[in-house]
């Protein structure tokens, strides 16, 4: 038997329509948009999301109880947590420069692009083989995590993945082997 797992991006609020590294609630767009989505969600035996804010709201707009997984968590941006992208290019353009173009770095002092991928590669390969579809809402970059693991690109290629907020991703696989369906969630 397959996994079926949907990875699907949480809605948006003020943090993402800031390009700000942090959590926060949607608004009422973010809400609105959530819920006209809702109805086009695929059943699961097993609903997961991110322990953020933004995810819970999301998962809640879709009419899901989701378990809050850490390892779904979001990328750690340490210090430049709070803080828009603009700000940090203006304070720290040679770190964000190395940040975005080597998937080792951190230096914000959080968690760079490899360990995210490493975690969420390790969660995905960890899901029973029998768990059947699992849905689970997320920030964009753990989507951009499971394609990597799942097409076994290299963590380069992280930076080279656009998720907008309400999109998402279905992977199949079993035995560490994964596969990519596109077209509708």
């Amino acid at each position: 038997m397959s996994v079926r797992l949907t990875l699907f991006c949480a809605g948006a609020g003020p943090a993402v329509r800031e390009a700000r590294f942090d959590d926060g609630p949607l608004d009422t767009t973010g809400l609105h948009e959530v819920r006209a989505v809702a109805d086009s969600m695929p059943a699961a035996a097993l609903c997961l999301r991110s322990p953020s804010v933004r995810c819970a709201q999301t998962a809640d707009a879709l009419g899901v109880e989701a378990e809050a997984r850490k390892e779904l968590r979001d990328l750690d941006t340490g210090h430049w947590r709070g803080r828009t992208l603009g700000e940090v290019a203006g304070a720290d353009p040679e770190g964000l420069a190395q940040w975005t173009t080597d998937p080792g770095a951190a230096p914000h002092g959080g968690e760079s692009v490899e360990q995210l991928c490493a975690r969420v590669a390790d969660w995905m390969d960890a899901l029973p083989g029998d768990a059947g579809r699992v849905l689970c809402v997320v920030e964009p970059a753990v989507v951009r995590a499971g394609i990597v693991h799942a097409l076994g690109t290299p963590p380069a290629a992280f930076w080279r993945i656009d998720v907008p907020p309400l999109s998402g991703i279905v992977l199949t696989g079993r035995s560490g082997r994964w596969n990519m369906r596109t077209g509708g969630v």
